[in-house]
């Protein structure tokens, strides 16, 4: 069974504007919680015990953040056995303006991770508790969460290779080519370590994971993964109220069950 999980969490989230302008997007508020928080919550309470957060921009925050969580963690959240590691990725990589994207938090946790399969995920996207629990999946290959969606053009599309294995990934397609796409959560063996370095900077300049996921697909080493529930996304300024309305239904939903 899969225990640890990384999650990355070192930008700063410009697309909010001035509310990321002392802190990460990670650590904005909604409904009086970092948005993170919610994250950690839902990680812990699927089974994950042992994350990293790899973190960048005001890395003391995040280190305050931790501590505060620890203290105060959700009611709903069963913190026995949390282990909770920070690691600053500029100081291993350098600032962003040398090395960048969604590939190089996994370049700063070989050491910790070792030989262990671990989950990875995005710090500003969150999951469901049972979706999670579905890519607990403690075998030789990679995966990749696909969700099924009614505008596949503006995300990466999954396409399968047979039933279960991806064959590639088509970014942003201008026609339709299928409506799974992929949701930001992933199953990582070791092997990922290998292709790290084969990765070359995208057009945007950045190390983009779904290169290496590209890399490790051509070995026919990465499945895909259906999950069923939900997928919310922290990158703009109206997604606090998105957020914040569907975990208000979420609680309603909660307090219900428990009478």
């Amino acid at each position: 069974m899969i225990k640890k999980v990384v999650v990355a969490a070192a930008g700063q989230g410009t697309r909010m504007l001035e509310l990321s302008k002392d802190k990460s997007k990670h650590l904005i508020e909604v409904r009086n919680r970092p948005f993170l928080a919610y994250v950690l919550d839902n990680l812990i309470n699927a089974g994950y015990h042992d994350i990293v957060l790899v973190v960048g921009f005001k890395e003391q925050l995040m280190e305050d953040f931790k501590e505060d969580f620890i203290k105060n963690c959700s009611p709903f959240a069963d913190k026995r056995g949390l282990k909770i590691e920070i690691v600053d990725q500029h100081k291993i990589l350098g600032p962003k303006e040398k090395e960048y994207g969604t590939a190089c938090p996994i370049k700063c946790v070989k050491n910790i991770v070792g030989n262990e399969n671990f989950i990875y995920l995005y710090g500003d996207n969150l999951f469901s508790v049972q979706d999670l629990k579905l890519m607990n999946i403690d075998d030789k290959f990679c995966y990749v969460a696909g969700l099924e969606h009614k505008n596949p053009e503006k995300y990466g599309v999954l396409i399968r290779d047979g039933e279960d294995f991806l064959e590639e990934i088509i970014e942003k397609p201008k026609k339709f080519v299928g409506s799974l796409i992929n949701a930001g959560l992933y199953k990582f063996t070791p092997e990922v370590f290998s292709k790290l370095p084969l990765v070359k900077k995208s057009p945007r300049g950045e190390y983009e994971i779904t290169d290496t996921i590209s890399l490790l697909a051509k070995d026919r080493k990465v499945k895909i993964k259906e999950i069923k529930d939900y997928w919310l996304d922290f990158g703009n300024p109206e997604d606090i109220k998105k957020v914040s309305d569907f975990l208000k239904n979420e609680c309603n939903k909660t307090v219900a069950k428990s009478y």
